[in-house]
């Protein structure tokens, strides 16, 4: 999160006040947003090679980064689409099918050559997050990138995979502190960029 401005201020669930220029929140670190005027928010894929240079320099908690407060799309898009050199690779193979597709977990497994209790630990060990709240995030990615191609929200979150928008409003409320309807003007009038 960067305060294009004003500092960004983020409190965390020990109710502890983070504030700069520039803050990173891992994956699962439950936290609010303070009000602040214009905030520009990233969310990283976490097997990307940004996100091992994240993991690399802000790895524990929410931190301030000063480093990144000029970042732009154009300094992320490279780095977020080359793929990770940190992660195992066969969790990197897991996370790009499961980007595209709903699969089942022990198929996956068997796919990428890990039994399902290992890729599951994987996971959690190397990003943070369980697979579960992967494919989450997955669907609320596609549902956004649905929702900027002129979908209806009920049209975009069926061809995410969720039950009905009542269920992706919930997910997404969740997980990023937004509804649908919240998000839909942005969506519509932005380039959403694959980071």
């Amino acid at each position: 999160m960067i305060g294009m401005g004003d500092d960004v201020g983020v409190v965390d669930e020990a109710d502890v006040t983070h504030r700069a220029a520039a803050l990173v929140v891992p994956p699962m670190q439950p936290h609010c947003l303070l009000a602040t005027a214009d905030v520009v928010t990233y969310f990283v894929e976490p097997h990307c090679a940004f996100a091992d240079r994240l993991r690399e320099h802000h790895g524990g908690g929410i931190t301030a980064a000063p480093e990144l407060h000029n970042l732009t799309e154009d300094d992320v898009r490279p780095a977020g689409h080359r793929g990770s050199d940190d992660l195992d690779p066969r969790l990197v193979q897991a996370l790009n099918t499961l980007a595209d597709s709903d699969i089942a977990l022990p198929e996956l497994a068997t796919d990428v050559g890990l039994s399902p209790q290992r890729l599951r630990a994987l996971a959690r060990q190397q990003l943070g997050m369980p697979l579960a709240r992967w494919r989450v995030w997955t669907r609320l990615r596609r549902a956004a990138e649905a929702l900027q191609r002129g979908q209806s929200l009920v049209d975009a979150a069926t061809e995410a995979g969720f039950a009905d928008q009542a269920h992706l409003t919930r997910q997404m409320r969740e997980m990023m502190g937004l509804t649908p309807a919240a998000l839909l003007p942005i969506v519509r009038s932005h380039s959403l960029s694959a980071t």
